[in-house]
Parts: C-alpha cells; structure tokens; sequence
C-alpha cells in the first residue's frame, strides 16, 4: 500500500469537491458554493487560517483534513482546530483517516501549535473508534449558536 500524506494543491480541487460533497451529505449539511468556493481559496492562501492535507492512496487523493490554526486563551502558542475529516468510502479501513492525524500530530511541534481537537458526531463510532486511539474524549458539550 502506497499511502501518501502532503497539502493540498491547486491540482486537487476537483477531487477535494467531490469528497467535500461526500462530507457535506454523511453530516446532512447544505453547504452554498459560494461557501465552498471561499473554503477552497483560503485552502490555497498560505497568509489564511485554513489548511488542508490530502492522503493519496495509490496516486489517487481518497481522503482530506480542513483545518483551522487559530490563536487562544489557554496557551501562549497557537492551536490546530481539525474541522473535517473525509475519507472515501472505497477508502475506509485502509489507515487514510489515521495517517492524516498522525501527520498533524507530527506537525505540531515544527508548528509551534499546543495542541489540536477535534469534534464529531455521538453517533459516528467508526470515527470514534479511530479517535479513541489517539485520546480519550474529554467530555465537553458543544452548543452552537446560529446567527
């Protein structure tokens, strides 16, 4: 198995729009081009908050991680926010999902970032169970206001 993880490039959004579609309906999100649009040039803006890695599965990109490195209140150094996390169906079982956050992990310290988290689903237990291998959940709540 050749697994390769790298950021996305200009080259990769058609199949990153594809996945991200993939994305958008396990979560039964309804996510606007001009949303989706924005999201894929702030991807490309090495001055934007947002990044992307792909993992590439025999030459082909099976898998994504968006994410958002911002500043916070709880350290002096900057944070990872893993907002998605996607790989194909086709895809699954094949270390894709675990292969990315292995990559983001290994970032952290040439980074500078604290840390990095994530949320998903209560009900998504195969990602829970990928998840778990890395960390507990810590228990927190989410509440979501929408404007």
């Amino acid at each position: 198995m050749s697994l390769l993880i790298r950021p996305a490039q200009p080259t990769d959004e058609a199949v990153w729009r594809q996945h991200w579609r993939g994305y958008c309906d396990f979560y039964n999100a309804s996510v606007s081009e001009a949303v989706t649009q924005h999201t894929w040039t702030r991807i490309l803006d090495p001055d934007a908050s947002v990044m992307c890695i792909v993992a590439v599965l025999r030459g082909e990109v099976v898998g994504f991680a968006n994410c958002v490195v911002h500043q916070n209140t709880w350290e002096l150094q900057a944070v990872c926010y893993l907002e998605d996390l996607y790989v194909a169906p086709a895809a699954r079982g094949q270390g894709a999902g675990k292969a990315m956050i292995e990559w983001l992990r290994n970032a952290m310290r040439p980074e500078g970032w604290a840390r990095i988290y994530w949320v998903t689903h209560q009900d998504n237990l195969i990602a829970r169970d990928l998840y778990d291998q890395f960390t507990p959940a810590d228990g927190f709540v989410r509440y979501v206001l929408k404007a």
